[in-house]
């Protein structure tokens, strides 16, 4: 059977999870034609380009405002293709405030829509759940608890388990990682991950480089930030200056393998810590404006997925105006310098890790669900 796919991501996570889609669905389907809003991973899997997905990674309810603009001719330009393509099905990943409203137009077009990491309404806007019901054909959720609650709310949802589970491994040992980038052996590392968009990168360089500064002054460690594709590591670069930070390219899960510590923004870097192990201390900060707005809707007790998936806290979170120089490094040096509160960070997020660990491979068992119902749609058209 010869298929074709518009599949869509807006950002870094999500390009990885749709790659690694349309590579079990290949399996499928070898012949199947793929294309959409593309990332790197996406375009090197083979998903042909309608948008790039660099142009839709906003963070923010009042950062946004200023890309509308582009946003909407980007929104525009992808509709348009798919109402002259006729995809068999669509396949949308995270990014709900731009996904949820191509899904309602391509729903209206008769495509049926497969929804690829559940947006987090569970959390707050939980307003979208009527449209998401009438949208969303297949809900792939990523994360154990959220099957029972969008199934709860009539989406016909799967947890497939968390795609970064038995995937996340470094690719050296920390001897050749640390001979590679000139990185002292006997030294404590610590990584830097400020966030993998610009704008939230820059919201959060002055406060880390403060903290890089107050915890280098009595301990000899050293600090490593692995830029994502996204920024590139010359925007760090240029930002930090004479920094102690030093700046590499990509190698993610090396850097968080091999460090003893990470200065971690909320986001899909604390899965990826928690699954290599990792002690780290999170924090994120939005605009005054996006923080005003967006705080008293959200309703959950914590704001890393760490802490959620655990349903604990696990590791401290440093938000909006909690996050200052003094108290990351306060939280970092509590962590470096207690044995005991590493070994139960490390042991919590074992925990963590084998709750987001499934029976099957994430995508294998995504691909089946998509599999099946092409399978039943056919099968009623006929």
């Amino acid at each position: 059977m010869s298929v074709k796919v518009l599949i869509s991501a807006g950002e870094a996570s999500g390009d990885l999870y749709a790659s690694l889609l349309v590579e079990e669905l290949k399996r499928v389907w070898p012949d199947a034609d793929f294309f959409g809003s593309t990332g790197p991973r996406m375009r090197s899997a083979g998903v042909r380009t309608v948008v790039d997905s660099a142009s839709l990674a906003v963070v923010g309810i009042a950062e946004v405002v200023a890309h509308l603009p582009r946003i909407y001719k980007e929104f525009k330009r992808l509709l348009a293709y798919a109402a002259s393509a006729r995809p068999d099905f669509a396949i949308l990943t995270d990014s709900p405030d731009f996904h949820l409203r191509v899904a309602k137009h391509l729903k209206l077009a008769g495509i049926p829509v497969i929804y690829l990491v559940a947006p987090q309404v569970w959390a707050w806007r939980k307003r979208r759940l009527p449209l998401m019901k009438r949208v969303i054909d297949r809900l792939l959720c990523i994360f154990p608890f959220e099957e029972g609650f969008f199934t709860g709310h009539g989406i016909p949802a799967v947890y497939i388990g968390h795609p970064l589970a038995g995937l996340v491994k470094p690719t050296m040992n920390r001897e050749d990682f640390f001979r590679k980038h000139r990185l002292a052996a006997g030294r404590p590392l610590i990584s830097v991950l400020p966030g993998s968009r610009k704008g939230e990168a820059a919201r959060h360089l002055p406060v880390l480089s403060e903290a890089v500064d107050r915890i280098g002054r009595n301990r000899g460690v050293q600090f490593l930030l692995p830029a994502s594709v996204t920024t590139g590591a010359q925007f760090f670069r240029e930002k930090l200056g004479d920094s102690p930070i030093q700046v590499i390219q990509g190698e993610n899960w090396d850097t968080l393998a091999h460090s003893d510590l990470a200065l971690a923004a909320s986001g899909t870097v604390t899965i990826e810590a928690a699954l290599l192990g990792t002690p780290m201390v999170t924090y994120y900060r939005v605009s005054a404006a996006t923080w005003l707005i967006g705080r008293p809707l959200v309703q959950v007790p914590f704001y890393s997925m760490v802490n959620l998936v655990a349903g604990r806290r696990v590791v401290p979170e440093l938000i909006q105006k909690d996050l200052t120089a003094e108290a990351l490094a306060c939280q970092a040096a509590r962590l470096l310098d207690d044995p005991g509160v590493r070994a139960q960070m490390k042991k919590d997020l074992g925990e963590v890790a084998a709750r987001l660990a499934s029976a099957r491979k994430p995508m294998e068992m995504a691909a089946g669900v998509i599999e099946d119902m092409v399978k039943e749609q056919v099968s009623n058209a006929s």
